[in-house]
């Protein structure tokens, strides 16, 4: 019997009818209505508008349908004809709806009007926009500005972006997390030291001109389903793609495509990896470690005919610190390679022998790398093994994160920093006549910190769910409501609405599926995708309210509302027309966003540049560096009997905190979100069966009791000594310390833990999953999800 037999799994190829099937399976008939279908038809094209979901590429070279399975979700999700309006907060109080999943509070439907937080009846009581306005801006005069914080999640615009940022610093802060604290800001810190650019220096032109993709921690099938239309062009012209992942992602096993009409009547698949490596987490410095030894290895061979494998003159002219490095690495032994791995010597060698080969390379990650306490030297030496063959600053090469959410890369690009060095503050200074402050402000976890500790009095969240997608839930929910004021902008009810400050408001906002009109007429917003590239987007769907503001229009009047006026700062013609404000962002970043304007519907977008793109070095040292890893597991914690490193996981039917359904078809899971995944021989080692339900208890061994209970077991394919289990259900287990040491990203891909067996044996259902945190004995907080 294989492995494969005793576990769950998914035996169809991504893409194809299950993809479809899942569309219509969450949304019915509903999904492919006439004006639903339009709209889907202008998704991602130029003209059109940009997918709400992940920042994939918008290639001038459209497809029919240029949306996946999850872009359609998004978009209908925001499309949905239910409606969540004062009548239902009048039905149920708050503490009731603390007792929801989050798929039912989303299920409710789009909020209708703006709300305030009535403590005395536990509810949210409808209120009038200048009311909201006036008693935000009275509450945010009333304390230190640094107490607050202005929170962003990655969907709004560039222009809510940059006017947002200028609100902060305006009032006196640079208290601006985002959602790229939480993933992608281990690639910020990592790749701005290394090679000078804090974001990848591939472009969507690039993947066609490669000779081989190595993957690394990134589930293209769930997170970025677009890309396989490149992969499956890449694999059938014979490029390699090789793969390592502790999960095996089906989206990087095979591939149907739902758009070609023969692959569909035949069912007919490509095999996207040609090597697939299911490392231990927290392994990937040991892997790139080996395959850099076997890179110095095949050089050394190459010599003695005259040849080289490494590109001798690239390191010459545009590197540092080879000597160190490749000293490091010679004398590192292949046992402890190994060990640290889970991976062969042969596997990894098979691999590293793809890249010798291969001119020209393109290397892609995601979470899998940023997400562990060392996650930083993770992507570092990603750098170090692109950088042996000069393999960054050709066409058809470079390092490559995938991002996430649609325009979290282009938020850091306007302005949403905490970090005052990245934003040119003496430029906003004489543009706007003030002087920026000039301290560094408050990321994720020191904005969790704070909340915990009493120094934060304000929080303004711009969209997304942040109590639900931060560590340590339990004990923040518990210090948020110590807050005075909390303030929500979004389109639908999430766990976040529902922990309130002593004065909250829920202001509800257009989508970017809606038609946003304004004095000058429709308005454009734009973003930035994962390649660099700027896209327009406009949207001719008829609001789910009246009373719906737009994003840019809720930030204007809350700073109006808290700010002494400046004649240089128009907010109301910035209202009126947001050309006004893309005005300003060229000003503000000329180089980059020059006739910005003319150049918003550029199709395929128009780049924004990469010095190191360019091989121009904006180091400290003006050279790409070579970086000797201080360690060799990212775990930032050791083995020990009964401990277990935990990967937090997204499903099918879901966009980070957004739970469309409980199916994750691609995993072969289906029906619940409550299992833990363990591989068969591991369950049994531990005495475990499947169905069994366990708790999993936090490992981090700092006094503190955090446990997620009612579990049940469920075998899959994983490495040993490590286990599965679904984001955001998990955070409980996640110490606010547990984060990379350098970009205080949270760890969520090895968190420590153990198992905690009980007697009950059930099959995964619906039921609830809960959790308890007690500090020094006391309970913080029990609920059910």
């Amino acid at each position: 019997m294989s492995d494969q037999d005793e576990t769950v799994h998914y035996d169809s190829p991504s893409g194809g009818w299950g993809s479809l099937r899942g569309i219509a399976r969450i949304f019915g008939e509903e999904w492919n209505t006439p004006a639903v279908m339009e709209t889907l038809a202008r998704q991602n094209k130029p003209k059109g508008f940009m997918c709400v979901s992940c920042s994939w590429a918008k290639p001038a070279d459209y497809h029919a349908f240029e949306f996946c399975e999850n872009g359609a979700k998004a978009t209908l999700w925001d499309l949905t004809t239910r409606r969540c309006t004062p009548d239902f907060f009048a039905e149920h109080t708050v503490t009731e709806l603390r007792g929801w999943s989050d798929y039912d509070l989303e299920q409710t439907g789009r909020l209708t009007h703006p709300m305030r937080y009535d403590r005395a009846t536990d509810r949210y009581v409808p209120c009038a926009w200048g009311e909201a306005f006036e008693a935000i801006g009275r509450e945010l005069r009333g304390i230190d500005p640094k107490s607050a914080v202005f929170y962003s999640s990655g969907r709004a615009s560039l222009e809510t972006s940059y006017i947002y940022a200028l609100f902060a610093r305006l009032y006196g802060h640079n208290n601006l997390p985002d959602s790229s604290n939480m993933c992608h800001e281990t690639t910020s810190v990592a790749l701005k030291k290394v090679i000078g650019a804090s974001v990848g220096t591939v472009v969507f032109q690039d993947l066609a001109n490669c000779d081989a993709m190595f993957f690394f921690g990134q589930n293209t099938g769930s997170n970025s389903p677009r890309f396989l239309h490149p992969l499956q062009d890449a694999a059938k012209r014979g490029v390699p793609i090789v793969t390592f992942n502790p999960v095996r992602e089906k989206g990087l096993e095979s591939f149907t495509n739902p758009q070609s009409p023969v692959e569909m009547l035949t069912g007919k698949e490509t095999k996207i990896s040609s090597q697939y490596h299911q490392v231990r987490p927290g392994g990937d410095i040991a892997v790139l470690m080996g395959m850099c030894k076997h890179v110095f290895a095949a050089d050394d061979e190459a010599k003695k005919t005259g040849r080289r494998v490494l590109d001798a003159d690239f390191i010459k002219q545009h590197t540092k610190g080879l000597e160190e490095f490749e000293a490091q690495v010679r004398a590192t032994p292949w046992e402890r390679i190994e060990a640290e791995s889970g991976l062969t010597r042969e596997a990894i060698e098979g691999a590293a022998q793809v890249y010798v080969e291969a001119d020209r390379v393109i290397g892609i990650y995601g979470m899998g790398l940023t997400q562990h306490v060392h996650g930083f030297e993770n992507v570092t030496m990603f750098v170090n093994l692109l950088l042996l063959k000069g393999n960054i600053g050709r066409d058809g090469t470079g390092i490559s994160p995938v991002r996430g959410h649609s325009n979290v890369q282009g938020q850091r690009t306007v302005g949403i920093s905490e970090k005052p060095e990245l934003v040119p503050l003496d430029r906003l200074a004489k543009q706007f006549g003030f002087e920026p402050p000039r301290d560094e402000g408050m990321n994720t976890v020191a904005a969790c910190k704070g909340i915990l500790s009493g120094k934060v009095h304000a929080f303004i969240g711009l969209g997304g769910n942040f109590v639900r997608a931060i560590p340590e839930r339990d004990r923040m929910e518990e210090a948020w409501t110590r807050m005075r004021l909390t303030v929500q902008v979004a389109t639908k009810l999430n766990r976040s609405h529902l922990v309130n400050g002593e004065v909250a408001y829920l202001l509800p906002c257009l989508s970017r599926t809606e038609r946003d009109e304004q004095a000058s007429g429709p308005q454009t917003v734009t973003m930035e995708d994962t390649f660099s590239c700027i896209h327009g987007s406009i949207a001719r769907r008829v609001p789910a309210s009246e009373h719906l503001l737009s994003e840019v229009a809720i930030v204007a009047g809350m700073a109006k509302a808290t700010l002494a006026p400046n004649p240089r700062v128009k907010w109301d013609e910035w209202v009126a027309d947001y050309a006004r404000i893309r005005e300003q962002i060229a000003e503000t970043y000329p180089d980059e966003f020059h006739d910005f304007e003319e150049r918003k519907f550029t199709p395929g977008g128009f780049y924004r540049g990469n010095s190191a793109r360019e091989r121009i070095w904006k180091t400290e040292a003006g050279k790409a560096m070579f970086t000797p890893p201080k360690v060799m597991s990212s775990t930032g914690f050791e083995d020990a009997p009964g401990r277990y490193r935990l990967i937090t996981m997204r499903s099918n039917d879901q966009f980070n905190t957004t739970i469309y359904g409980y199916s994750d078809r691609l995993r072969g899971i289906e029906g619940t979100r409550n299992v833990m995944l363990i591989n068969p021989e591991e369950m049994r080692r531990a005495g475990l069966h499947e169905g069994q339900v366990v708790s999993l208890v936090s490992d981090a061994g700092d006094g503190i009791e955090r446990e997620v209970h009612g579990l049940v077991v469920m075998p899959f394919s994983l490495p040993d000594g490590c286990l599965g289990a679904y984001y955001p259900e998990m955070n409980p287990l996640m110490p606010v310390t547990h984060h990379d040491e350098h970009s205080k990203t949270p760890a969520a891909k090895s968190v420590p833990v153990r198992i905690r067996p009980t007697d009950e044996t059930r099959k995964p259902g619906l039921e609830p999953v809960g959790h308890t945190t007690r500090v020094e004995g006391r309970p913080v907080g029990i609920d059910a999800t």
